[in-house]
């Protein structure tokens, strides 16, 4: 998306959290990860791409021992529906019986963390928990829940603080629904 079509879609977007609200939501879900697994030394697993900017955000407010590593598995490619899961890249660091926090931006559907729970529990770890910072209000049967979720966000198609339109706007603050036709 060229920079005129992307400031364009920005401007006729609807802010759905704040920078502020989004800035509260981390330090409370950091909070919470922080009470339920400080103690088990977990490995954390970045899921490229949408969630670098939650994780990013979220580490330093980790103040226990922990190991990093990350893994890419996407659905969406340059799509904005959900196809088939493409496996990019699996984590260096072996999950082998230990507790693995996989940190993502979003739970829409559900279906590619799902694929990537079952695969590291298949891998050997002794315990896979869930962090998104949103999940999406949709109304479907997801296959998972999130053990740790920041914010709801609606049934609409977001972006910023980690999610993309087109390429687009992950670098923002705050989270957008993009306008309704």
């Amino acid at each position: 998306m060229d920079a005129q079509k992307a400031r364009k879609l920005l401007a006729e977007a609807e802010l759905i959290h704040s920078e502020a609200a989004v800035q509260a939501a981390l330090d409370e879900v950091a909070g919470c990860i922080r009470s339920q697994l400080s103690e088990k030394n977990p490995l954390v697993l970045c899921v490229m791409t949408g969630g670098v900017i939650f994780t990013g955000q979220l580490l330093p407010k980790l103040d226990f021992p922990l190991d990093f590593d990350y893994l890419h598995a996407t659905r969406y490619g340059a799509d904005t529906q959900g196809g088939k899961i493409s496996w990019r890249m699996a984590p260096w660091t072996s999950v082998k019986g230990r507790t693995v926090l996989v940190v993502d931006d979003i739970l829409d559907e559900g279906v590619t963390l799902a694929a990537v729970k079952d695969s590291l529990l298949q891998l050997g770890a002794d315990e896979v928990l869930l962090a998104v910072f949103t999940d999406k209000l949709n109304g479907k049967n997801k296959p998972i829940a999130a053990d740790f979720v920041a914010l709801p966000v609606p049934d609409r198609f977001v972006f910023g603080y980690g999610m993309d339109v087109d390429g687009a706007w992950r670098n923002l603050p705050a989270i957008y629904a993009m306008k309704e036709d």
